[in-house]
């Protein structure tokens, strides 16, 4: 209908889109990585032969304002954290460690540079990994929130991080800072649960633009307490410090525009998310999230366990 009106050239299949490749499989599904552009990062470092990490921060890692010198060159720091951004377009695994070396882009330290460094050589052992887009039968939208509460030693604000499906491909993801100090694990985690909503809300009014109908959304959070807050009528003197998020969460449950539903912290995605987690549990999360070197992984496990344990 547009080459009617307008001067079109096909292309052919698409391969590669602003550092962005692509692939199809047989299967008809699209992966998408950014192998090329990873190479030139490490190239620019010097880090094309450095030894590989099987994650982008060691667990439990806390990172500080002041706790080493400053670096020798600053500006190449900002210059490699700016480019790590851009990879998180196909990699939202990478998204809590990119986030906190963000954090000190205004005085970067060598602590801060090491921490550059080992995200570096994990991503010279995952280079050929990336997003998998594939075919989906169900048109639901499910969303997870989690929160670190009061982990950032400088400020003690806790850490936000929500990933949020469309079918069984991930749409949408996020790892950053709050901007207020919250005076309890739940309000950290029920303001997480506001950034979700809000993010879901949206994209529930983009399809309906595109005339596709969905089912009612769900979110998923590990925290009883802020689940069972949103459906309380109560008003609990804790919340007066969060009203603006309480009462958005609670209108839009009680209206039916979304399901609120806890969930065993053991199947929350959004951990990697938040916080710095081991090997193990790093890699079996990254698969979840659709972060595949072999384009052939399914969310339908996942979503079998979700319903196992909730029914």
């Amino acid at each position: 209908m547009l080459s009617k009106d307008l001067s079109l050239k096909d292309l052919g299949s698409l391969h590669y889109f602003l550092g962005i490749e692509a692939s199809t499989t047989s299967e008809g599904n699209l992966h998408l990585f950014q192998t090329r552009y990873i190479k030139e990062i490490l190239h620019r470092t010097n880090m094309l032969e450095s030894r590989a990490q099987p994650t982008p921060m060691i667990s439990f890692l806390r990172l500080t304002k002041n706790a080493s010198t400053a670096v020798q060159d600053p500006t190449l720091y900002r210059s490699v954290v700016g480019a790590l951004q851009y990879v998180l377009i196909t990699r939202p695994e990478l998204s809590f460690a990119v986030n906190k070396v963000c954090q000190f882009m205004h005085c970067p330290q060598e602590h801060h540079w090491r921490v550059v460094k080992r995200i570096l050589r994990y991503l010279a052992r995952t280079e050929n990994h990336g997003l998998i887009i594939q075919r989906s039968q169900h048109k639901s939208i499910i969303g997870f929130s989690d929160a670190d509460w009061a982990t950032n030693t400088d400020d003690r604000k806790s850490t936000t991080g929500y990933c949020i499906y469309f079918g069984a491909n991930i749409v949408s993801w996020s790892s950053h800072k709050q901007k207020v100090v919250s005076r309890s694990s739940t309000e950290a985690e029920y303001r997480s649960i506001a950034a979700v909503l809000a993010e879901i809300l949206w994209l529930t009014s983009l399809l309906q633009e595109l005339h596709i109908s969905t089912e009612v959304p769900k979110i998923y959070s590990d925290n009883l307490g802020a689940v069972q807050l949103a459906a309380n009528p109560i008003m609990h003197s804790r919340t007066k410090h969060f009203e603006l998020d309480f009462h958005f969460v609670r209108d839009t449950i009680q209206q039916m525009r979304a399901q609120l539903i806890h969930l065993p912290a053991q199947f929350q995605i959004p951990d990697i998310l938040t916080k710095p987690i081991s090997g193990t549990t790093f890699s079996r999360i990254r698969d979840k999230l659709m972060v595949v070197i072999n384009p052939t992984i399914s969310l339908r496990g996942m979503l079998n366990i979700i319903n196992n344990t909730i029914t």
